[in-house]
């Protein structure tokens, strides 16, 4: 029997953060995938976490673990897959390292990953964007640092894990413009909005002498997390819901405003290659997603197609007779 925990270790720290050099998000998300397998795996077959052999982790169990998501857990088809990518990818890893237990693999590497609906990318409309920036209290250090958050987030369409993990020493105000280091290590720089700007400098001013070299820091000098961001960011969508009632109706995470600048992009240019650029997007496959979502793109193709001609038709009633036969018959 092979203990799993071992495995588990090596790749995480070792494939993961050496080898590959994922991100540490890619690493959390990972990790948070295996404690809910292992959790899972030791509560069905009644042994500890830490006593888990790879043998016991078969197809059959894996599939288990999946339904229990979705059956128990209520998680969607996409969280679901999220993941079975994980797993997949650590069965992967095990291919090489134990040869004797090829065929337990293959099986899992077999679970497919289950179809999901495409939907229409959330975003916010103008009025309601306008609203959750101004809902930061600009007379407090709290508000200048949120409202700057707030701006620099939407202005550069950040992911969370980027707007966090900025430093001090990615800014360059006189050029009003910020380095950002995106997912797959691809870095570009964005040019800032004055309002943008404006709220970065204003918080800079007062940030003080932290240790830290993260740009926004709580109240302890410590860097804001991600989790800490999408918190204040549903009290500030709160409170700007007083103002437009429809904000009300709608999820406003991090990844909304990042959907939100790139519209706001599509929108003003009209050309998806500078949303592509813009968001750090590896293809444009993937930013395709905005096309679907921009109603002023289906006005610009109905303004330039030249619609069929309707063929004019005379009604002509139907004959008493035969009407009355089709209702007896």
């Amino acid at each position: 029997m092979t203990p799993i925990a071992p495995l588990i270790e090596t790749f995480l720290r070792d494939t993961l953060a050496c080898q590959r050099g994922a991100s540490r998000h890619t690493r959390d998300s990972y990790a948070s995938s295996f404690q809910l397998l292992f959790v899972f795996a030791a509560d069905r077959l009644k042994v500890k976490p830490s006593a888990l052999t790879l043998e016991q982790i078969d197809a059959g169990l894996v599939s288990a673990f999946l339904e229990h998501l979705e059956d128990e857990r209520k998680n969607a088809a996409v969280t679901r897959n999220v993941r079975l990518a994980a797993i997949k990818s650590f069965f992967r890893f095990l291919e090489y390292r134990q040869p004797a237990a090829l065929e337990q693999i293959r099986r899992v590497l077999a679970i497919p990953f289950k179809k999901t609906d495409t939907r229409l990318v959330p975003y916010l409309l103008r009025e309601e964007l306008q609203a959750v920036l101004d809902a930061p209290d600009p007379a407090t250090r709290d508000g200048i640092r949120d409202r700057a958050m707030l701006h620099v987030a939407v202005c550069a369409g950040l992911r969370v894990s980027e707007l966090t993990g900025l430093k001090v020493d990615d800014i360059d105000l006189p050029s009003m413009s910020i380095r950002v280091l995106g997912k797959g290590r691809r870095e570009r720089t964005l040019p800032l909005w004055k309002p943008a700007a404006a709220a970065l400098r204003a918080w800079l001013a007062i940030r003080g002498q932290v240790a830290t070299p993260e740009v926004f820091v709580n109240a302890s000098g410590e860097p804001l997390s991600r989790w800490g961001f999408a918190y204040l960011l549903r009290q500030h969508a709160a409170t700007a819901a007083r103002k437009q009632p429809g904000l009300a109706k709608k999820r406003v995470s991090p990844h909304v405003l990042r959907h939100t600048c790139a519209m706001v992009v599509l929108q003003a240019t009209g050309d998806i290659r500078k949303v592509s650029l813009w968001l750090g997007h590896a293809t444009l496959t993937t930013t395709e997603v905005y096309t679907r979502g921009d109603p002023t793109e289906k006005l610009d193709a109905m303004e330039a197609i030249v619609p069929p001609h309707l063929r004019r038709g005379v009604f002509q009633p139907t004959d008493q007779l035969i009407e009355l036969l089709r209702r007896t018959s």
